[in-house]
């Protein structure tokens, strides 16, 4: 009987890969750089030499794997298992799934990185046991997954939960999908530090004081710092951002009518001064009955989202396959 698993964090700088009972206990895992430009096909490569070296470093061959999990950016066509285009990959409409279902004889699955994610936190992470769940990564940009009714959410196309490109102001900053006013482009990681950069500029022709000054490139972390610190114009772009940020997950609350949501990615990081803001919006914002039975917490595996997902996806549709 085939008792375990391959997952595959394809991403724009790095790939993990990673073998896995089917309890999700790691057994080996590796991980090397993208090395995206130089194009889709030595990726492909690189992949299919880290699938093999994780086999042989874990003992396992062919016949001992259920299936291999892929999660990638999108957005994707998972039923043709092909990467239609991403911004920081040089895949176009390229498949994926089949050289290395063909290569290794094994089946083969591909999901949007967001839906790993959220798969692996509902399967091992902080909405185990939860029926229905949303997951959000607050980090260069935002993006997540949704289970509902204990299955993952992927829409018509497979693209569902695209919601970093939901339009909180409609004549807002122009998002790099480019639409305006995108949560992403308000509320990220990414936009912090380019709030914050834009507000120093402005306060240095004011004369105003910040701490902020210190830093010769600012980053969403410094002005948390900062923040915590009391500096008033960190302060100042961390409400904002927050305020958006609490809006949005209050509009994903009386969408959804979660158990839990799940907030993950750097952002999250900065603990209760995010968390806290967050609720304070949300129970303003959303329905009394759907904020008081949705739990509002961090995610638990951390920068290891992607690999866990990527196993825990594999697990999930293995067992579908062999039935």
């Amino acid at each position: 009987m085939k008792k375990y698993v391959i997952g595959i964090d394809l991403g724009g700088t790095k790939i993990s890969v990673a073998s896995s009972d089917l309890a999700g206990n790691i057994i080996y895992k590796k991980t090397v750089p993208t090395n995206a430009s130089e194009g889709e096909n030595k990726i492909l490569d690189r992949i299919i030499s880290l699938v093999d070296d994780t086999l042989k470093k874990s003992n396992l061959t062919n016949e001992d794997i259920l299936c291999i999990g892929i999660g990638s950016p999108g957005p994707l066509d998972t039923k043709k298992g092909t990467i239609i285009t991403t911004p920081n990959l040089p895949f176009k409409n390229f498949d994926l799934v089949k050289p290395i279902k063909d290569r290794f004889n094994i089946h083969t699955v591909l999901d949007n990185d967001g839906n790993v994610a959220a798969i692996g936190e509902h399967e091992f992470g902080a909405g185990k046991g939860t029926r229905n769940m949303v997951f959000i990564t607050v980090s260069t940009g935002i993006g997540g997954g949704a289970v509902l009714n204990g299955q993952i959410y992927r829409g018509n196309t497979s693209n569902a939960l695209e919601i970093g490109h939901v339009t909180l102001e409609k004549d807002g900053v122009k998002c790099n999908c480019g639409n305006c006013g995108c949560v992403e482009s308000l509320a990220s990681g990414t936009a912090i530090a380019r709030s914050a950069t834009k507000a120093v500029e402005e306060a240095k022709s004011r004369g105003d004081k910040t701490s902020l000054y210190k830093y010769d490139n600012i980053t969403s972390k410094e002005v948390f710092d900062e923040a915590k610190n009391g500096d008033k114009l960190a302060l100042d772009v961390i409400n904002k951002a927050l305020n958006y940020l609490g809006i949005f997950i209050a509009n994903i609350m009386n969408v959804f009518d979660p158990e839990v949501i799940i907030i993950g990615g750097g952002v999250s990081k900065a603990g209760s001064m995010v968390f806290d803001k967050i609720r304070e919006i949300a129970s303003k914002r959303s329905f009394t009955t759907i904020y008081e039975n949705t739990k509002i917490v961090p995610a638990k595996l951390g920068g290891d989202a992607g690999i866990i997902g990527a196993v825990a996806l594999a697990i999930t549709e293995g067992k579908i396959f062999i039935k």
